[in-house]
């Protein structure tokens, strides 16, 4: 067997997703220094397009209030974090960037308690 094939955007993907975790989570844009940043911020997946230029960012935020707002943060810092990962990256050009919510482990909670309720059903 072979190794794993880890291209270029792979590892880009996980070293996005390092520096941006601590950019957001250690506030360290001035943007990012808003209030309404708190609690749990998980960054679950970054996706690089073969060519570099997009990057789409999947977050778990776990309290429901705070969604919104955090959203509304990172998209109105958008052009701040896009340059310091160029910075932070030695990169050329700064890849676009998407911000989405990812609400998949909500659903997996959700599928737990649904297999939860009809074990407790079947007993």
């Amino acid at each position: 067997m072979g190794r794993p094939a880890f291209t270029r955007s792979t590892r880009l993907a996980s070293i996005v997703k390092e520096e941006l975790a601590v950019m957001i989570n250690g506030h360290q844009i001035k943007e990012l220094k808003d209030p309404r940043i708190q609690g749990l911020i998980s960054i679950t997946e970054v996706v690089v397009t073969n060519g570099y230029q997009h990057m789409e960012i999947f977050l778990s935020i776990f309290e429901k209030e705070n969604r919104a707002g955090i959203l509304e943060v990172l998209n109105e810092a958008n052009s701040s974090i896009r340059g310091e990962i160029c910075r932070r990256l030695k990169l050329r050009f700064a890849p676009t960037i998407v911000f989405k919510l990812d609400e998949s482990i909500e659903r997996g909670f959700k599928v737990w308690d649904v297999l939860d309720q009809i074990s407790e059903e079947g007993n």
